[in-house]
């Protein structure tokens, strides 16, 4: 029997049949394979992982899952490749494999960096999402918080990478601490608008989505985003402008949407001859004021008789309503309408511009002459006359 097997085995002769004896092949190919069940299977359990998250109000579960989702499948992927590239540099050159597991540390490190970022922007979104927070974070604090850590992930990533290719991180640190001398004096613009934005995180004159102006210059519309260089305001007109952090310590800015309330200041003014009707109108005025239910009651409210104008008699009135524009706007037309029911119910009227002409007495003429007068008649004409008697002609 065994010299039966022995002749088959000289027939087959094993070693014309390929691969046989190349068994890094083979581990090749069961790592690759590794891989592809391995990211399948982590496809799958990440889906089922994300399908509970979402049923639930937690923002630390469903930024963990969806920060890991990508970073997980390079990670499989790139470790199966790079296990299966040190196989084989095994069997071709040794100094090649060393390199592999150089990179191979480099990878881990990216991927580590990048997970982080992902789950720093991820947290970001769902502190300011009112779902997952009963009161939600500042967007501009967030933000800014976001930019500081994810610079401090970044530099941290760069400075371990470069302990891991053999460099000196004292060495690098104290070549930053001498070359960012002259790069402040080549770069003072950019880290004068760098430190402008940083103000703006630090006082926070005005936050995203914040309507601003500034009677310094031609800047209004509602703030969209605060970057560290750059500011872009959406004016109005639907206009982007953008705007150098560096301006905003030199000039005056108003944030009209941090108003409290908005005041109604308005003069009205009837006319001379409706004086008499002046205090029952204002009377009316105040109380309508008053009861009006939009109208802000802890604040400030004035109704007097204030000015006798050119061609009319002022009153003013001087309160305080919502803050928010609209709405605002509605409220002074029921106030301003209401104001003028109260005058024509005082049988009074609303002055308007109007000027009077006096007049000097008539002057009497001279009465026209008559026209046997113009024409020289009968009575007029000029007869000669006879000399008396005893006298020369």
């Amino acid at each position: 029997m065994i010299d039966t097997i022995n002749d088959l085995t000289a027939e087959l002769n094993l070693e014309q049949i390929p691969l046989i004896g190349e068994a890094w092949v083979y581990q090749v190919f069961a790592v690759v394979l590794s891989a592809l069940v391995a990211a399948y299977v982590v496809k799958r359990v990440l889906d089922h992982l994300e399908r509970r998250a979402e049923r639930t109000h937690n923002m630390w579960d469903d930024a963990l899952v969806y920060a890991a989702r990508r970073p997980a499948w390079v990670l499989i992927w790139s470790m199966g490749l790079m296990w299966a590239a040190r196989i084989t540099a095994n069997q071709m050159d040794e100094g090649l494999a060393d390199v592999l597991d150089q990179i191979q540390r480099i990878l881990l490190i990216v991927l580590l960096c990048w997970f982080i970022l992902r789950l720093m922007k991820q947290i970001e979104k769902r502190l300011v999402d009112p779902r997952y927070r009963e009161k939600p974070v500042d967007q501009t604090t967030v933000s800014a918080i976001g930019k500081l850590l994810r610079a401090s992930v970044i530099i941290t990533a760069a400075l371990v990478i470069l302990q891991t290719l053999g460099y000196s991180v004292s060495g690098v640190l104290a070549f930053g601490g001498i070359g960012g001398i002259a790069v402040g004096f080549a770069a003072k613009d950019l880290l004068a608008n760098f430190f402008g934005g940083l103000m703006i995180y630090l006082d926070r004159p005005f936050a995203v989505g914040d309507w601003v102006r500034s009677p310094d210059r031609d800047i209004e519309g509602t703030v969209e985003h605060i970057g560290w260089r750059l500011s872009r305001i959406r004016t109005f007109d639907k206009r982007p402008i953008y705007v150098p952090n560096a301006i905003f310590n030199n000039i005056v800015v108003q944030n009209p949407s941090r108003m409290t309330h908005r005041r109604i200041y308005e003069h009205i003014g009837i006319r001379y001859a409706d004086i008499g009707h002046m205090e029952p109108i204002v009377h009316k005025v105040r109380e309508m004021l008053k009861e009006h239910e939009d109208i802000a009651q802890d604040q400030t409210q004035m109704v007097f008789f204030d000015r006798c104008a050119p061609s009319s008699v002022d009153f003013f009135i001087y309160c305080f309503t919502t803050p928010v524009w609209a709405e605002y706007h509605r409220v002074k037309e029921d106030v301003l309408l209401k104001i003028l029911a109260i005058i024509e119910e005082h049988e009074a009227q609303v002055a308007f511009p109007t000027s009077t002409l006096h007049l000097p007495d008539p002057l009497a003429l001279r009465a026209e002459a008559q026209p046997s007068e113009r024409q020289g008649g009968p009575e007029s004409s000029k007869e000669p006359r006879h000399a008396p008697e005893g006298s020369n002609a």
